[in-house]
């Protein structure tokens, strides 16, 4: 255990994750709105901190309007968090992952001791596959209908006719990703789940996402604020994002540099990690980040089952932040690595290291 995180005077302030809070992951919450699915977690990850909302810095949130199906939803939203007094807020059409990441860039400035993060997303209205087409290009792509997981199989088979893995060794992700929920009482599939019949081929049912709902938050703050506020702060000592090609074919879709230079702009090459939450919502793009990221079998991955075990959309990404923080937070982890992604086939990724005090 180290006495002190090794990169956390890389940047102008100390900031940690103090509090996570996430909801159960369920196939469908048609009885509850977005602020009735919201509002609880917000306010356990107040509860964690003993933080009023009033005394919150600043607030951002990431969520999809094409997944509410009506313009500047988030708003709506508002009304859990409490918006009068007037607060300190913004919002990213885009998973909690990059919301954090503006909220970091806040306290950065010296604006804010202390953030409210929250995600959320109800993809179970509509039909998850045929919205997520809307993401892509819209003069070559999206007229031609491909969903998220006829583009995830090629990218599986690339991996395949590359020698990189083969179906059995999907399965196997699968298995030990669900096996590892079993210990995480909000994941929505946990234990064996059949690979069950092809989906779209090599990808069997067993090697994708659950359709589901889900929220999640997290409490981030500077320097003594968060000693204050946590008795073992993780620190966010390395965080960065990148983006590949918006065009699939001038991609190599068996490799990810924007992961492996996010990765080294947040420092995770600087020393080990024994512990990695990965955002892979298929079973093949953990292959692609292992590689991307250099983890070894000494490293244990997706401990919380990973979103191969809950996937709520908007809110996966930074469910990866908060479960690597929640180790280091109760003694589980040293230094972790969270992942999130957005778009087809690990479009647009963040990486965050986080690290304890002794």
């Amino acid at each position: 255990m180290t006495d002190a995180p090794r990169n956390r005077n890389r940047y102008a302030r100390e900031v940690a994750v103090v509090a996570f809070a996430q909801s159960d992951h369920l196939r469908r919450t048609d009885e509850l709105s977005e602020v009735e699915m919201v509002m609880p977690v917000l306010q356990e990850v107040l509860r964690q901190t003993g933080l009023k909302a009033g005394e919150i810095g600043f607030t951002c949130s990431g969520s999809s309007d094409y997944l509410a199906g009506r313009a500047f939803s988030f708003t709506m939203t508002l009304d859990g968090v409490g918006a009068w007094p007037p607060i300190s807020e913004s919002h990213v059409e885009m998973d909690g992952a990059w919301a954090l990441y503006e909220a970091w860039v806040k306290l950065q400035t010296g604006e804010a001791d202390t953030a409210l993060v929250y995600s959320y997303g109800k993809s179970s209205p509509g039909p998850l596959r045929d919205v997520l087409t809307r993401q892509l290009d819209p003069y070559y792509l999206a007229p031609l209908w491909p969903d998220s997981v006829a583009l995830a199989a090629l990218q599986a088979q690339a991996l395949i006719d590359a020698g990189e893995t083969d179906e059995a060794a999907l399965a196997a992700i699968g298995a030990r990703s669900r096996s590892a929920a079993e210990a995480n009482p909000h994941a929505q599939l946990r234990g064996t789940v059949p690979q069950g019949d092809y989906q779209v081929r090599p990808l069997r049912t067993g090697d994708c996402p659950p359709v589901g709902d889900g929220a999640a938050a997290v409490v981030l703050a500077a320097g003594d604020a968060a000693r204050r506020l946590c008795r073992r702060p993780a620190w966010i000592t390395g965080i960065d994002h990148r983006i590949e090609a918006h065009s699939l074919g001038l991609r190599d879709l068996t490799d990810s540099p924007s992961v492996r230079t996010a990765a080294e702009h947040a420092g995770l090459f600087d020393g080990p990690v024994d512990t990695a939450e990965l955002h892979a919502p298929f079973t093949a793009q953990e292959v692609v980040l292992r590689k991307a990221l250099r983890l070894d079998d000494t490293v244990t991955v997706n401990p919380s089952g990973g979103a191969l075990a809950a996937n709520p959309v908007m809110a996966a990404g930074l469910i990866r932040i908060g479960e690597a923080a929640a180790r280091i937070h109760r003694g589980a982890s040293d230094r972790a690595v969270a992942h999130a992604t957005s778009g087809p086939c690990l479009q647009q990724n963040l990486v965050a290291v986080l690290e304890g005090e002794s």
